[in-house]
């Protein structure tokens, strides 16, 4: 038997979404290893973290104290290299967010244990894990066997998991902090909100993202057009918002926003997975694109191969006529 950890997430009091998903790779992950899940907060005043995880997990795992209220990974690395100690689980799961990449190849070498980072999916089979990650730009999919090691860690890319209610209750069991106070030598200091802007995306049930095929500045109009004709917004990828053709509250992706709405259409946009990442929990994704080979295609529902600049009037028209 096996017992696998996940890292709860979470930022200001409010557990982050990708803590949900982790859930659901753990579980997966437990069954096959006839172990079980556990689900491991640190944290201050913990109470209101405690019930939204109580169905994901067997077991949580509760470190309150006032050191954990706002990240800093070198004192969650203090607490978790001596709880992973005590505990030895079979693997540990964090998410490849700002969170994760900071913390697990840090913990993982000090505890000198084998770790894959940005892991889309975990699979464990003949008694040895291998992690599918993404290579060249996210061109090639890339099965990686893990080599032997009494213990993992792994970083689990945003969106990979669908999160679902799994009707478990968990036992809680409160351990005590093996850290005090946060070291002198990194300290948290606050929070930087970015600016929402006038558009926010991520509460749009429609966002036309648009990236380098835009070509220019002056071809942004016909996309607004386009995305008022359907009661959208847009986004944009980052190479756009290098170039000062829209806000950086409009960028869709791991350096930006990660967004969920029931449409996304991506025009000309090749696909890397960074800007996947923050719109890979879209409902439909519809992406026009004229490289039939872009790795977007791999990411949408339904594709047109095609100049987006003879498509999109065509299909603005087209919309229009059928929304009367």
């Amino acid at each position: 038997m096996a017992d696998i950890f996940a890292l709860v997430e979470h930022r200001q009091g409010a557990i982050r979404d990708i803590t949900y998903e982790l859930m659901a790779c753990g579980r997966s992950l437990a069954e096959k290893a006839d172990g079980k899940l556990t689900a491991v907060v640190l944290g201050a005043d913990t109470e209101g973290l405690i019930p939204p995880l109580k169905s994901q997990a067997h077991r949580l795992l509760v470190v309150d104290m006032p050191v954990f209220k706002d990240f800093n990974s070198a004192s969650y690395q203090l607490a978790l290299s001596e709880i992973i100690k005590q505990e030895k689980p079979f693997i540990t799961l964090m998410g490849h967010t700002a969170f994760g990449m900071d913390l697990c190849p840090s913990l993982a070498t000090e505890l000198e244990s084998p770790f894959a980072t940005d892991c889309l999916r975990v699979e464990l089979a003949d008694g040895s894990l291998k992690a599918v990650r993404q290579m060249f730009d996210g061109k090639l999919d890339a099965r990686v066997r893990l080599r032997d090691g009494a213990s993992y860690f792994l970083t689990v890319r945003s969106g990979s998991y669908p999160a679902e209610e799994a009707g478990l209750t968990a036992e809680v069991t409160e351990m005590a902090s093996p850290v005090a106070a946060e070291p002198d030598y990194r300290r948290f200091i606050d929070y930087i909100e970015p600016e929402v802007g006038e558009v926010d995306i991520t509460k749009s049930d429609i966002v036309v993202g648009v990236g380098r095929g835009i070509k220019k500045q002056e071809n942004m109009a016909m996309v607004e057009e386009f995305a008022d004709a359907i009661g959208g917004v847009v986004g944009c990828t980052r190479p756009v918002v290098d170039a000062e053709w829209l806000p950086k509250a409009r960028q869709v992706g791991q350096s930006g926003k990660t967004i969920k709405p029931k449409l996304y259409i991506a025009l000309g946009i090749s696909g890397a997975f960074q800007h996947v990442a923050g719109m890979k929990g879209a409902d439909t994704v519809i992406a026009i694109n004229k490289d039939p080979n872009a790795p977007i295609f791999n990411e949408a529902d339904y594709g047109i191969v095609d100049d987006m600049f003879k498509v999109l009037p065509a299909l603005k028209e087209k919309i229009t006529e059928i929304r009367g």
